[in-house]
């Protein structure tokens, strides 16, 4: 199992940023590099919570998202192609003094088959510089959105 912590810090309110996690319409491969839209199904939706699956390049999950919680969003990985176990995302968002929010970002990885096993081991070698790349192109997209709107 593989476990990553990323940190970064945004302009977005801890609402913002919830609201961009959260939002599963069309165009969320622009906040999500990693979420093609068309393998973007939402299975169920509530209030604080969704069933969604998302992936790309042969990589797919389902997920569950539980943002009851205005300051943390627990991503959990129910199915997938090639994570198991104890896979998922969780988001905490803390706000600062200064007016940003310190983003904590924490990715486990446990391989469910030898697929998942490779891309793993991908993860170990090079995979927090991506992931941290790819936290800070969705910060950016999140930052860039009106307040108040989806998009």
């Amino acid at each position: 199992m593989s476990t990553l912590h990323i940190h970064r810090a945004t302009t977005a309110t801890p609402e913002q940023f919830v609201a961009g996690l959260t939002d599963f319409g069309p165009g969320r491969s622009k906040l999500f590099p990693n979420s093609a839209d068309d393998h973007l199904e939402v299975h169920a939706q509530g209030s604080a919570d969704a069933d969604v699956t998302e992936g790309s390049g042969g990589v797919w999950e389902r997920l569950h998202y539980d943002w009851s919680d205005p300051r943390r969003v627990v991503v959990t990985t129910t199915d997938s192609n090639v994570w198991g176990g104890h896979s998922g995302y969780t988001y905490t968002l803390t706000p600062q003094p200064d007016g940003t929010t310190d983003v904590d970002y924490v990715v486990v990885r446990e391989a469910r088959n030898l697929k998942g096993q490779v891309l793993r081991r991908v993860l170990r070698s090079g995979g927090k510089r991506s992931l941290t790349d790819a936290l800070g192109a969705t910060v950016k997209a999140i930052e860039a959105r009106k307040p108040g709107t989806s998009r």
